[in-house]
């Protein structure tokens, strides 16, 4: 596992991910995982230099700019975990206020990527609403959409970050087979 910066900070981040793709003497299988604009970054780097990307995993995939109009705001559209947003108060190298700023965001070119996608959502999402994001994965072939009840935005990082994590692990798991993604695990009523 790799943790990247954010590329609409610092593009080169694009540049580095590539390089970790085409390492040949990394383990795969290899997957991009990326939040908020990094899951629009991930994507990109996906339709543009497919090889060596074996999945990606996106969550809070963002449909359209948003403002939170104030910290408060912000910090409540992230998350529910009040440990996750003491995180996010505290640590000075966090940008408040970046879900106000409308970066350039690259063109969303899922028609473009060949491989299993992962997609992770908050139901309570107002930075991008669960109806916008279900239309832009509507009708994409390898795309499985799993919502989280009552998550916000930073899904990762929210108050079902358990779930979410534990969800990330059976995709990883189901990779690890095949990209077809068998099913290894089955529910008994």
């Amino acid at each position: 596992m790799r943790a990247l910066g954010d590329a609409s900070a610092d593009p080169s981040v694009l540049d580095e991910a590539a390089k970790l793709l085409a390492d040949e003497s990394l383990p795969g299988p290899k997957v991009l995982v990326g939040s908020d604009t990094g899951a629009r970054y991930a994507t990109q780097l996906a339709a543009e230099q497919p090889a060596g990307v074996d999945a990606l995993i996106l969550a809070g995939l963002p449909t359209g700019p948003w403002a939170a109009g104030s910290w408060e705001s912000e910090l409540d559209a992230r998350t529910a975990c009040p440990t996750h947003q003491g995180r996010l108060t505290d640590d000075p190298r966090f940008r408040r206020g970046a879900l106000d700023e409308s970066p350039v965001l690259p063109e969303l070119r899922l028609d473009l990527v060949g491989v299993p996608v992962l997609a992770l959502h908050g139901t309570d999402d107002v930075v991008s609403p669960l109806a916008q994001a279900l239309g832009v994965y509507e009708g994409r072939p390898g795309v499985r959409v799993v919502t989280f009840n009552g998550g916000r935005h930073d899904v990762l990082n929210d108050a079902l970050h358990r779930t979410a994590a534990a969800t990330v692990v059976l995709f990883l798991e189901r990779l690890r087979l095949s990209p077809q993604l068998p099913a290894i695990a089955e529910g008994l009523v």
